[in-house]
């Protein structure tokens, strides 16, 4: 007789109201797997996305289906060919289905999860599951672009989306490493935010001319890379403020799609253009990317930012505050 924990479904793809909360047979680990009793799991943007009927070209999702892509809690079970000294450990990591480049962010939303043995990372003692849960992602995601746009002391570098999740983490490494960090953003929290991490500047991208600003914060040379989350025509508008010979990496949509860049302007002006794809395809580890993040993390070198947590069935508040730009840094449901 199976057992049931409870779980969000979307029942439909929609709007928020499509996300019900029900119960389904507890999972069972497979070959290679362990279950975890989750305690936090994240809620991505590519979430929300999805469940609004988005992107079924590329992720083969179809309702009903249960969210999510990332968890972290206590390794209950394992199954065959894993050391069963997981069982009882705090980790944090990708659901089974989930993967980098590929899979499906699915099954997270619910009081137990799959994953693969080889994506867990045992967490440090001094980090607590929600902010651990926001850096499975973000957390190796932010190392590599930071990896590829190879900060230098005193370099004047533009982040979009710099109140997110991902945001958040690149103004830190950004500044740590000694460039200048010129954050966009909308909203005085986020640009607050953004300061407060270590911005010299923050710049509202809602307003009409704000990559001139940034030009104009440069003495007109502009920046020498863009580290763009937001994509959509914001990303495109920034691509004027970067400087001859500098580098723009394209990671996010947040704005509503990846940015339609002028490449032709690009390649004149000498201008490096990396996608997502150019990134994650880059031959980088991602577990010991990931690894240093959490350790990062946990030595408090690191700022993980958590602006709002749900309970579990309030899994479609946390969706529409997502979708309404309410949100801050990462959005985190809890069991």
């Amino acid at each position: 007789m199976w057992s049931k924990m409870r779980v969000i479904e979307a029942k439909s793809f929609g709007g928020p109201g499509v996300l019900v909360a029900g119960t389904a047979p507890d999972p069972v680990a497979g070959t290679g797997e362990v279950v975890i009793d989750v305690a936090a799991a994240d809620v991505m943007f590519l979430d929300v996305r999805l469940r609004s009927g988005w992107g079924t070209d590329f992720f083969a999702v179809r309702p009903p289906y249960v969210p999510g892509g990332a968890v972290a809690g206590v390794v209950s079970a394992v199954g065959k060919d894993v050391d069963p000294g997981w069982v009882g450990k705090r980790v944090a990591t990708a659901t089974a289905a989930s993967g980098i480049g590929g899979g499906l962010p699915v099954g997270g939303y619910a009081e137990r999860a799959p994953a693969k043995a080889q994506t867990l990372t045992e967490l440090p003692g001094a980090l607590d599951f929600v902010h651990a849960a926001a850096l499975v992602h973000d957390g190796r995601a932010a190392m590599a672009v930071a990896g590829s746009a190879a900060f230098r002391p005193g370099q004047p570098v533009l982040i979009t989306a710099a109140g997110g999740g991902l945001g958040t983490l690149l103004t830190q490494l950004a500044r740590s490493a000694g460039a200048t960090v010129i954050a966009a953003a909308h909203g005085d929290t986020k640009l607050d935010l953004a300061r407060r991490l270590g911005a010299s500047e923050a710049i509202d991208y809602e307003e009409p001319g704000w990559a001139d600003q940034v030009l104009g914060l440069t003495g007109g040379t502009g920046v020498s890379a863009v580290l763009d989350g937001a994509g959509g025509p914001i990303g495109g508008d920034s691509l004027g403020a970067i400087a001859p010979g500098g580098r723009y990496l394209g990671y996010g949509n947040a704005a509503g799609g990846f940015a339609e860049l002028d490449t032709e302007r690009a390649a004149a002006a000498g201008i490096t253009v990396l996608s997502l794809m150019d990134i994650t395809n880059s031959g980088v580890d991602w577990a010991a990317l990931g690894a240093r993040a959490f350790d990062m993390a946990a030595e408090g070198d690191l700022e993980v930012v958590v602006g709002q947590t749900f309970p579990l069935d309030q899994a479609a508040a946390a969706h529409a505050a997502i979708e309404a730009r309410q949100a801050v840094g990462r959005t985190i449901l809890t069991m």
